[in-house]
């Protein structure tokens, strides 16, 4: 693309485009093909979602009144037609147990491989080879990883929903209009508290699932970058489910469609905030350029053995 440069008008402002970090994160996904592993990755968060969605439409199932699980089956029954007919709350209430072990069971199982899939293409995007390890070691320590990241993940929730109920509570205590600009800060302060929940679960991705030490300043700054677009992608999906379910010829096939687009992005972007971290300086890179066999342009040979922030966890890069 070196002849984008020589484009009048533009040339100098694309030049400067490619010599930015962010240019030279986006060329490190090109080469390790990234749409390729966030199809990988998006297939099989797919997957693990519907054990999920099963162990907790089960446990709040046992937790609804009667009242409220008449009302959760034709609000279901308005938003997918057709599915409410075949879905029973009450029967799913009564055998709450029973679904929730098997659920439990099939999400252990399938959130271990996510979280393997998710290390793999993560140390891909490092340029790092597949750690050997003892199969049954490896899939212990992924049930290790998987019930850390779920305690986090319940904790960023919480905060979140925590957050929101505040400033709803708050606008309606105070008296501040919906449109008001009190009840706009109020609700930019919730999206500040669950960009921090979102930035501390990306801390432990992009670290514990490919086994690696990046640099602090750029872990960091991937963190921030990926908690915001992740909290936007989500305000996106939100909107788009709530324009689908008022069509209900649509509802039925675009709520799925929907949640396949938002995991396909949020996969992107967890690669390129990977990226970010593997990526070294225009410094480095000149360094890498000037020294043969120390990882390439901006490969990862200056990060692991000259920079203490870079290196990789244990021998073999296992977390």
């Amino acid at each position: 693309m070196d002849w984008l440069k020589n484009l009048p008008v533009i040339g100098p402002w694309l030049t400067r485009l490619m010599q930015t970090h962010a240019w030279r994160s986006y060329e490190r996904l090109d080469r390790v093909k990234w749409t390729r592993l966030a199809a990988a990755m998006t297939f099989v968060s797919f997957i693990a979602l519907f054990p999920l969605l099963t162990l907790a439409a089960a446990i709040g199932a046992a937790t609804l009144s009667t009242r409220q699980q008449h009302t959760m089956e034709s609000k279901i029954a308005q938003q997918f037609p057709g599915l409410g007919d075949q879905l029973h709350i009450t029967t799913l209430a009564q055998n709450a147990g029973t679904v929730g072990i098997i659920a439990g069971a099939a999400l252990l199982f399938t959130g271990m491989g996510w979280v393997g899939q998710m290390r793999d293409c993560l140390r891909a995007v490092w340029e790092l080879p597949d750690p050997e390890k003892n199969p049954v070691v490896s899939k212990v320590q992924d049930a290790g990883i998987l019930v850390g990241f779920g305690g986090a993940v319940l904790i960023t929730l919480a905060v979140s929903t925590v957050a929101s109920a505040a400033v709803g509570w708050t606008s309606r205590a105070v008296g501040l209009g919906e449109d008001g600009a009190g009840s706009v800060v109020l609700r930019v302060i919730a999206f500040a508290v669950a960009v921090l929940a979102d930035f501390l679960v990306l801390l432990y991705v992009l670290t514990l699932l490919p086994g690696v030490e990046p640099p602090r300043h750029r872990l960091m700054v991937a963190a921030l970058l990926g908690a915001v677009g992740f909290e936007l992608l989500k305000l996106l999906l939100s909107g788009y489910i709530q324009g689908v379910a008022a069509k209900s010829m649509y509802g039925a096939f675009g709520v799925p469609v929907a949640l396949l687009l938002w995991i396909n992005f949020t996969a992107k972007l967890v690669l390129y905030c990977s990226a970010w971290t593997a990526t070294g300086s225009a410094a480095e890179a000149d360094g890498d350029a000037a020294g043969p066999g120390t990882g390439g342009a901006d490969g990862r040979g200056d990060e692991a053995a000259e920079r203490p922030g870079g290196r990789l966890r244990g021998a073999d890069g296992a977390a």
